[in-house]
């Protein structure tokens, strides 16, 4: 008689419905914080691009540092994100005034 396992992947359900990463926060807090707080969370435990080596790689070590696992690159960035508006605002406009002064 062959072992089977007891949790296939087929037999599980999912753990949450809509919840999420801020389940863990159970009914605490209110739903509209934990709402804030799930968009927050998801952004800064998710992978982002990294311009150096061309994979999603880029991870959040600290507050505002991010690293790649792939070429070993730190940048620093957002708090929560790998760029902030602020960030891409400024880099169009730095790019926008090179190619002007190129010409």
């Amino acid at each position: 008689m062959a072992a089977t396992p007891h949790h296939t992947a087929e037999s599980e359900s999912k753990r949450t419905k809509k919840v999420g990463i801020v389940g863990k926060y159970g009914t605490r807090y209110g739903a509209s914080l934990r709402k804030q707080i799930k968009k927050i969370e998801v952004s800064q435990h998710s992978k982002y691009f990294c311009s150096f080596c061309g994979k999603f790689a880029m991870k959040r070590t600290v507050v505002g540092i991010w690293k790649c696992k792939a070429c070993n690159k730190t940048q620093a960035g957002g708090a929560y994100t790998l760029n902030t508006a602020a960030s891409v605002t400024v880099r169009s406009t730095i790019r926008r005034l090179r190619e002007q002064t190129e010409k």
